[in-house]
């Protein structure tokens, strides 16, 4: 039987567990030796994407403590599978008694129903943004790995609820609200984000990722190019809709003179190509966006129908997101970076390193 819960060809990611379970985990497989990590190296990740740290948050209460159970001893990888578990301990099951039997628009009740016949209607189980933990922690080990390397990944907000950000600290995002990389934007999404929640509705935005230090070489051809590689990932998210590498769609409205990159005795003068150039990494800071799509779960009224075919009103109730900005961001952080370690791996077992 084909499964579909592993990423990746030899840094390898398995995720287990639903929203309402006991827990989530999974298993990192491929990870070489001699890589220091801890605990407290994946919670310091886990924590960033934990729900209730920010207004646009569920109020559901999961620490998120992160267990390492294989794979680690004395602080440094092992080289063997490195298992993890973290338990759900803040479930209110009871909220979703009313669906099930009804589909909630925007959320996979209906495809789930329609392509296994069975569905833990509980926070949508398996298809719940509650998964993406054990891939935060999975980044987690990936980035331990690359910083050996040189490579730093880092991810921010551009835009939150049509509001833009101009990119002017990225990397001192991390400590701010949102990861917002332009600290004088922060009140304008805390004020929108409020008027959303208090109208029962929600918002989208758009999240990028800059990864410096990645050497030239990483990507396969044909098919297994970098940028499609990490497009597959992002795009595995849930609440992912599109994902632009370097200019994105404005190249669609460029002149081939202004697209491309000149090369010159010193380097790319520009980065269009957002660090990819056939599917191979260019030695350029790769760029990546990814467009977020508003959280489906609303107060407001929406039609829909039940497990019979008939139409309803469904309205529910909850503890939800406003949006899945900002906790979606370090998840975008982790898919990055579980590429690159397993793109790494891929070229150095080519190339001899």
């Amino acid at each position: 039987m084909i499964t579909n819960n592993t990423l990746g060809r030899i840094f390898q990611l398995t995720s287990y567990g639903e929203s309402h379970g006991p827990g989530i985990g999974g298993v990192v497989d491929g990870c070489p030796a001699g890589v220091p990590l801890s605990e407290e190296d994946l919670q310091i990740e886990l924590d960033r994407r934990r729900p209730g740290s920010s207004p646009a948050s569920t109020p559901r209460s999961e620490a998120d403590l992160v267990q390492i159970l294989s794979g680690v001893y004395e602080g440094h990888t092992t080289g063997t599978p490195i298992g993890f578990a973290i338990p759900n301990q803040d479930q209110q099951p009871g909220d979703y008694d009313v669906l099930k039997k009804a589909y909630r628009p925007g959320h996979a009740d209906y495809t789930y129903a329609a392509k296994y016949g069975i569905r833990d209607h509980r926070g949508g189980g398996r298809s719940s943004a509650r998964e993406t933990a054990s891939r935060v922690v999975g980044g987690a080990v990936a980035q331990q790995f690359l910083r050996g390397k040189g490579i730093w990944v880092l991810a921010y907000t551009r835009k939150l609820g049509g509001i833009e950000a101009e990119v002017i600290s990225p990397d001192q995002a991390i400590e701010l609200p949102y990861f917002a990389p332009d600290p004088s934007v922060v009140q304008l999404w805390e004020n929108k984000l409020k008027a959303t929640r208090k109208a029962g509705d929600s918002i989208g935005g758009i999240v990028e990722i800059l990864a410096r230090g990645v050497p030239a070489g990483l990507g396969e051809p044909v098919f297994d190019k970098l940028d499609a590689r990490l497009s597959h990932a992002l795009m595995s998210v849930g609440a992912v809709k599109a994902v632009e590498v370097g200019a994105g769609m404005e190249a669609a409205e460029m002149m081939g003179t202004r697209n491309n990159d000149p090369i010159l005795k010193s380097g790319f003068s520009r980065n269009n190509a957002g660090g990819i150039l056939g599917g191979i990494s260019s030695g350029q800071p790769v760029v990546l966006r990814a467009a977020v799509k508003p959280i489906p779960s609303i107060s407001a009224p929406q039609r829909t129908v039940n497990n019979k075919n008939q139409e309803v009103t469904l309205q529910l109730r909850g503890r939800h997101d406003v949006s899945a900005i900002p906790r979606i961001v370090p998840v975008l952080k982790a898919m990055t970076l579980l590429v690159l370690a397993d793109m790494w791996l891929l070229h150095a077992s080519r190339a001899g390193i």
